[in-house]
């Protein structure tokens, strides 16, 4: 799992955050977020959640709603941790976002 997780920061902790334009504005890699996967982040863009600091501003219990009206299959996903890891991205905490991901079990705190 670790492997997974270094393969999706795709870079040192250093790094900017990956962003690309977009109609609206830029949105960022939210791939990068521990438990976050390609359908997923569609699923938070269909939201209107493209950025790390728009996914840190979303509660929990948002969150929860979206995957479950996602279907089954997104139900399982846990996103307690996600606005965490989103605040410190953000922030351009790439080194404590690290170590927090380096705790984590598929998103979840382990």
């Amino acid at each position: 799992q670790a492997e997974v997780r270094r393969a999706k920061r795709s870079g040192d902790a250093t790094e900017a955050p990956a962003t690309s334009g977009g109609a609206g504005g830029e949105s960022d890699d939210l791939t990068r977020i521990e438990g976050i996967g390609p359908k997923i982040a569609g699923i938070l863009a269909e939201a209107g959640i493209t950025t790390y600091a728009a996914l840190a501003a979303t509660p929990v219990e948002r969150l929860r709603e979206l995957l479950d009206a996602a279907g089954p299959r997104f139900r399982m996903h846990d996103p307690t941790t996600w606005p965490e890891q989103a605040h410190l991205a953000a922030s351009g905490e790439w080194d404590a976002l690290e170590e927090l991901q380096e705790r984590l079990v598929g998103g979840r705190a382990g």
